[in-house]
């Protein structure tokens, strides 16, 4: 039992009552405090401020006044645990404090004295950043005599822009967390907030281009140089989430309470830049900078340009100009702090000129019917009047000049596990600068560097090495020939990006058209192009029955590459490739090649970046394409996992069809979601959409208990052993394929077999009506101009336990 919460522990029985049983901890985001109204043998107001992990407490009996003339009587109580500010409920008749206790105001608190010392003195003052209760407040220890106990105290309104000639409270009736009147949280009534449909989600990212896409199918809107922060509104409560899944509510909490007041009890999330403008109207990053280390008095700014959910409803399969329209309309009424961002329909170029003329960091282009897939494609753009992105800061070197500070820093990006030396960064960095990066680098030296290869160290120079922990945006005039940065300057750190995550941004270049007919150009009766790629010996017979040509697998490719690339897309590829025809002698390849188009490289494997890719593999021969778990971006941390429902030979199709809806009981009977296809063979795949957290080796163990589970409830039908041998009248749960650099064919994958079959992505209903190799080429082209039945698949991420 925890001494500090003792005497909070011993009065209560906690059989009985639902409050936390005590325990000290401390809040991550900073210091909370909470006002509970409590209804017990008489009211009074419940006044908690988180100190030394646990909640220090008096008890107001009139509640607190914003009257300066008022002083309340407040009696200091035993700490309680700081859980229990989520506390709201009954605490049963006979028991300590028996009654209804309602959440009536909630948030932070920042003392502007020594607190230990305060307490001790009897004197503490304090600032409150509450939704009810705001400004200056002062507890004054009332004096008495020394053998009595002394624990009253007086809770005071200092003199600020807050104070009132009432109470100010007498109108707050109902629970700010879950909109409640005391009556309905003695009934057990349900919160009347509306949630949003979900918590987290990961952004939609644009892809750095060098050309401008004309035509009203895109919408223009201004880069803006600040933090990418997604609200989550419901209720009372605001979280301000960082592109790392970092809550900065507390850091940003003028605009967090805006929302709040704003939406007065409406659910929303919004996506969005946290800015600091100058008088000119320009996003300045430095400026944010330091509003983060100093919260001074500058004006944050929340730049709102996209509405994911309003009222409990999911817009995210909304077309964006919808979202946009809608996000308009309710933010006619918004405070000053937020911002609507306002777009351009066409006249990219135009848009693109104003903005770098004007001083601004680019523009940003976005597909006016594209949905949000919260994943870096060509729905969004960005293009830059000026070069510059994040780097993973790697080490710093220190003049012979120098006795203390930083001369320049080590820049790295990572390809893979391997953090890549990036070059130098010795400009831009100010005194005040310096004295936070040292501050930084202190806790974070390390004897070796991370570099892969490091930089040789200059005669007039020290290196100190660093974890590479910290990313910094850097300015820069270009890249050299040997990959190195040319002028580069410091712009600040960002602690709102993952360091795993910082890789080289590459300008691609955008083809003018989205329709995928107008990618096609004819050259010859032997040659044509599609999507950039030449298409040689287009005529030629890749499949007999039914024929199929080369050209027509590249088209089918091209039609699919929407479904299909969120699937294949930055994930390591094995492929069978058959340049004669499935005919022919075919061949696996895994490892990458010069020369390939729309490709990437990593771990001498390869993977596909867009649409190019797969029509260049399709040009290439490649017929069936085999995908690892992970993308390359979390190489270690997989997201998808399959199970392969492999039968004996001759088994009948009822019992595969059987074994697949046993596995998705079993999974169901987890909280897991499973999405179903055909594997263009014998068997079905049962695939589930993960969070990337667990590495390979909890990913692959899961999937073996899984199978193992299957195999002890149903002894007769299911093995998890891969032999052969040992697959008699079975079907093999295949668990191995969620190894470390195992392989499963890809959805909208064609198989290297005749008959031009798919591995077909199908819905749970289907199960009965479509068998493993029942869709062929045909049919799958088809089937895309209907809706897709795994929509949502990498919205419903979930984690395995």
């Amino acid at each position: 039992m925890d001494n500090k919460l003792n005497k909070y522990n011993l009065k209560r029985n906690f059989e009985r009552t639902l409050e936390p049983e005590g325990k000290t901890e401390n809040s991550e985001e900073g210091l909370r405090f909470v006002i509970q109204y409590h209804l017990a043998r008489s009211k009074h107001y419940d006044l908690r401020l988180e100190w030394n992990g646990a909640l220090l407490s008096w008890a107001v009996p009139k509640g607190p006044s914003y009257n300066t003339r008022d002083k309340r009587l407040a009696i200091q109580v035993e700490d309680h645990p700081t859980e229990y500010r989520n506390f709201e409920g009954t605490i049963p008749k006979g028991e300590y404090g028996g009654g209804v206790v309602m959440i009536w105001d909630e948030g932070y608190w920042e003392p502007y004295v020594d607190v230990d010392e305060g307490l001790n003195e009897g004197m503490l003052k304090f600032v409150l950043k509450g939704r009810r209760l705001k400004g200056k407040w002062a507890l004054i220890r009332l004096k008495t005599k020394a053998v009595e106990k002394n624990d009253n105290w007086l809770l005071l309104k200092e003199k600020d822009e807050y104070v009132q000639n009432t109470d100010g409270i007498s109108g707050f009736t109902v629970s700010i967390r879950t909109g409640r009147t005391m009556a309905e949280i003695e009934d057990g009534k349900e919160e009347r907030n509306i949630k949003n449909p979900f918590s987290e989600v990961s952004v939609q990212l644009a892809k750095l281009v060098r050309n401008i896409p004309e035509g009203k199918d895109w919408l223009y809107e201004l880069k803006y140089d600040g933090y990418r922060i997604v609200a989550f509104v419901e209720g009372n409560n605001a979280r301000l989430v960082t592109r790392n899944g970092n809550d900065y509510s507390r850091q940003f909490y003028d605009v967090s309470s805006a929302i709040i007041d704003w939406s007065d009890g409406r659910s929303m999330v919004f996506d969005g830049e946290m800015v600091i403008t100058d008088d000119s109207g320009r996003t300045d990053f430095q400026a944010l900078q330091n509003y983060m280390k100093n919260q001074n008095s500058l004006s944050l700014t929340y730049i709102i340009f996209d509405l994911l959910a309003l009222d409990g409803m999911d817009l995210r399969q909304h077309p964006l100009i919808k979202r946009k329209e809608m996000l308009e309309s309710i933010m006619k009424e918004a405070p000053p702090g937020l911002h609507y961002s306002r777009y351009v329909r066409g006249h990219g170029k135009e848009s693109f000129a104003a903005a770098c003329e004007a001083g601004m960091e680019g523009i940003i282009g976005k597909k006016a019917d594209s949905v949000y897939r919260g994943t870096r494609n060509e729905d969004w753009i960005k293009l830059k009047c000026d070069k510059r992105q994040e780097f993973v800061i790697g080490g710093y070197t220190l003049s012979d000049k120098r006795a203390r500070g930083v001369s320049s820093l080590l820049l790295g990006i990572y390809e893979g596990d391997d953090l890549i030396y990036a070059g130098r960064a010795g400009t831009g960095i100010s005194e005040n600068d310096m004295t936070v990066l040292e501050n930084k680098f202190g806790s974070i030296k390390r004897m070796e560097p991370a570099f892969k290869t490091p930089p040789d160290t200059r005669s007039n120079e020290k290196i100190k090495w660093l974890e590479p922990e910290l990313v910094a945006e850097i300015k820069f005039a270009e890249w050299t020939k040997d990959n190195l940065l040319r002028q580069a300057s410091y712009k600040g750190l960002r602690a709102d990006k993952d360091p795993k995550e910082i890789k080289r941004e590459r300008e691609e270049e955008m083809l003018q058209s989205t329709v995928n007919e107008e990618k096609i150009t004819e050259l010859n009766s032997n040659n044509l192009i599609i999507e950039g790629v030449k298409i040689s010996s287009p005529d030629k017979i890749i499949f007999n029955e039914p024929e199929i040509t080369k050209e027509d697998v590249a088209r089918y490719y091209l039609k699919v590459s929407e479904r299909m690339l969120p699937y294949v897309r930055h994930r390591i590829l094995s492929i069978v490739r058959c340049p004669k025809g499935v005919s022919q002698n075919c061949f696996y390849k895994k490892r990458s090649e010069s020369g390939s188009i729309g490709t990437g490289t990593i771990e001498d494997y390869f993977y596909i970046e867009n649409t190019a890719g797969l029509i260049y593999e399709a040009q290439m021969g490649t017929l069936e394409f085999h995908i690892w778990g992970s993308v390359v971006e979390q190489l270690e941390k997989p997201d998808m996992m399959v199970f392969d429902l492999d039968p004996d030979e001759g088994m009948d199709l009822s019992k595969v069809r059987q074994g697949a809806e046993d596995i998705k009981g079993i999974l169901d009977e987890l909280s897991l979601n499973s999405y179903l296809k055909t594997s263009g063979g014998k068997g079905y795949h049962v695939v589930l959409p993960l969070k990337p957290v667990a590495g390979w080796d909890v990913f692959r163990d899961f999937a073996k208990r899984v199978a193992e589970v299957m195999e002890q409830k149903w002894p007769d039908r299911y093995t998890s052993n891969i032999r052969k041998a040992q697959r008699k009248d079975k079907i093999f749960i295949d668990w191995i394929r969620n190894s470390r650099g195992a392989t499963s064919i890809a959805p909208y994958s064609l198989r290297a077999r005749e008959g031009a079959k798919v591995s077909m992505p199908i819905s749970w209903g289907e199960l009965h009506t479509v068998v493993p190799d029942g869709i062929s080429m045909k049919d799958a082209l088809l089937r895309i101009e209907r809706d897709d039945p795994w929509e949502g698949f990498f919205r419903n991420t979930q984690m395995i336990r």
